[in-house]
């Protein structure tokens, strides 16, 4: 792996100017020499539940092959489900992916990432590892000539996270951030409409996750030995040694704030989509409220949530993560735009959306002149779209959909969010250089140290 020697600076003061340079970097870069017939070839790393779908998705597409796995669990790098733990088949049932694909006998494996990117006749990767992976394996990618898909949340720290824009802007390389609602159809629309004016000024957007986990949530497990075929070191990678547990790898390591978070799970899709919407860059304050409320198990991020962004454009985006009670949190649908006019509500009767227009409220008389409307089925599967886009930006050298900067400003929601919570203040944002300016004690878990020998590039 590549690594930058040169002196560190204040990484944060340059975020404008490595957006810009990352557009024109971009434009710039040489269009990829593509394999036999034309085809993407196409590295995948990570291939449990998230990778495994992204390799179907990508096996739709005439002119992707899949070209070399990793992972550092054998069965998943074997496609061989027979062979997974048993225990973790009965903890995980629809989790663990069913495999057995006909890959065909030229697919190279491999346990280490590093020999994969030297693997020069793979054009681009894919990264569904852990979130404290993401940004190590997408900057020597993007280093080792390779364009990257990286899944969300793009990365662990927002650090890491201008680091890997930085990377794409030094290298030139195409990269996809996996928040597939940017290749959809309906938030396009919707984004038109809500533009538009159509219902009015919007002074709240809200979104929530709603898993009612009790009593056992994640269960609680006893350090182990780990599991056959686990190569938990490298699983660990920067984050600091400890023992094995079964729910942390696979899956479960979602619930355990050094390696992933529920906000950045599943907040920073509809953050994502919501500021797309609203045309916001970053917010301007958060606050955040919740703990382990009810639930019994080894978790370390909250079952109980609720984040609030107060927005440039005069507007709150709410997040709730609820995981210890059971119902729908909205009306209908996933997000909810609360407008002066009406409500719009995305995700309803098979992706498509409806408009409900506002009462009068107190003092007021006249009704809205927005008439209810409802239009049903616009977007087909979003990954699928996602993917797509990606491989026709591999051969245009055109910028993706969500690109890295979209990537990193929206995966910010979540890491600002985990920060308020973790400080249990309201913090001031700097977007322009990506400081908090209200806190100190904050800025510190902008970034952690990293376990020798890892170091970003």
């Amino acid at each position: 792996m590549k690594h930058d020697e040169s002196t560190r600076r204040d990484f944060l003061s340059r975020s404008s100017r490595a957006a810009t340079t990352l557009a024109f970097g971009l434009a710039a870069a040489p269009r990829t020499v593509l394999g036999a017939n034309g085809r993407v070839r196409l590295g995948f790393i990570g291939v449990g539940n998230r990778g495994t779908q992204l390799m179907h998705s990508f096996m739709k597409h005439e002119d992707a092959q899949v070209a070399a796995l990793c992972d550092v669990y054998q069965p998943y790098l074997a496609r061989d489900r027979s062979q997974v733990d048993p225990g973790l088949l009965e903890a995980l049932g629809g989790r663990v992916p069913a495999m057995g694909e006909d890959l065909g006998s030229d697919v190279s494996r491999y346990t280490d990432f590093r020999r994969l990117l030297d693997q020069r006749d793979v054009d681009a990767v894919v990264i569904a590892t852990p979130d404290h992976w993401h940004a190590l394996q997408a900057i020597a990618a993007m280093e080792a000539g390779k364009d990257v898909y990286v899944e969300k949340p793009l990365s662990i720290t927002i650090h890491e996270g201008r680091r890997m824009v930085e990377a794409a802007a030094r290298t030139g390389r195409v990269v996809q951030v996996g928040l597939h609602r940017r290749s959809s159809k309906l938030y396009a629309h919707v984004r038109d409409l809500v533009r538009s004016g159509k219902i009015g000024k919007v002074s709240v957007a809200r979104a929530y996750r709603v898993s009612n986990m009790y009593p056992g949530g994640i269960g609680r497990e006893p350090r182990a030995r780990p599991v056959e075929g686990l190569d938990w070191d490298m699983w660990l990678g920067p984050r600091p040694e400890r023992e094995y547990q079964s729910n942390i790898h696979p899956y479960k390591f979602r619930w355990w704030e050094a390696y992933s978070s529920q906000m950045g799970n599943w907040g920073v899709h509809y953050c994502d989509a919501i500021r797309w919407v609203l045309d916001d860059l970053a917010p301007a304050s958060i606050s955040a409220h919740g703990g382990r409320f009810a639930l019994d198990d080894d978790r370390t991020v909250p079952d109980t949530m609720e984040a609030i962004f107060e927005m440039p454009s005069r507007s709150l985006v709410v997040f709730g993560q609820y995981e210890a009670c059971g119902g729908d949190a909205l009306v209908q649908g996933e997000i909810e735009f609360r407008g002066t006019l009406a409500n719009l509500y995305t995700g309803a009767e098979a992706n498509g959306y409806e408009i409900v227009p506002s009462r009068p409220g107190q003092f007021q008389t006249a009704r809205s002149p927005v008439k209810a409307e409802k239009r049903e089925r616009i977007d087909g599967d979003l990954t699928d779209q996602h993917t797509r886009d990606f491989l026709d930006c591999v051969g245009s050298r055109r910028t993706c959909r969500c690109d890295l900067e979209t990537g990193h400003r929206s995966t910010t929601f979540a890491h600002l969010a985990n920060i308020a919570l973790a400080t249990r203040s309201r913090l001031e944002w700097d977007a322009a250089n990506e400081r908090i300016t209200n806190n100190d004690e904050a800025n510190e878990l902008l970034h952690y140290e990293y376990r020798r020998p890892w170091k970003l590039g």
